[in-house]
């Protein structure tokens, strides 16, 4: 005997649907952009695949989705640097900020802290983790993505 099932309720039994962030080629942005994008992202559930370039402000999902919900392929690579104003309100100029660095910096777990300060600190010069030994000190690979 076969019973029919409206789509309705097949899809209201399902659940929640929950999709991943796959980041490619992320160069970073507004600090407050990312907090808000990343506090989104971390109610929602969702897992978030660095599948490529993720810097500056990028990497702060490191401080707000869990870690347990992140994870690198081999192509990820991360990169990190001092806060700076908006060079549209510095006429062009490239000038730190020295609060934008220790907001940054609040949001690190230690294990990215701890990678900073064994490779000279946060400076001008955009620090980079490719995948590798390092890179899996901060964040898990991707079972898929390897085996």
């Amino acid at each position: 005997m076969r019973f029919w099932v409206p789509a309705t309720i097949l899809i209201a039994l399902s659940g929640p649907a929950h999709a991943d962030l796959r980041i490619t080629r992320d160069h970073g942005g507004y600090v407050e952009e990312y907090k808000a994008k990343y506090q989104r992202i971390r109610a929602r559930g969702e897992r978030v695949i660095i599948d490529g370039i993720c810097n500056s402000a990028c990497t702060m999902v490191f401080g707000i989705v869990p870690m347990n919900k992140i994870c690198v392929t081999p192509r990820a690579s991360l990169g990190f640097h001092l806060a700076y104003y908006d060079k549209a309100y510095t006429f062009g100029l490239k000038v730190n900020s020295s609060a934008g660095t220790t907001d940054l910096m609040s949001y690190y777990p230690q294990t990215v802290k701890s990678w900073i300060s064994r490779n000279g600190g946060l400076t001008n010069e955009m620090k980079k983790i490719k995948n590798g030994r390092d890179l899996w000190q901060i964040v898990d690979p991707c079972p898929e993505e390897f085996f």
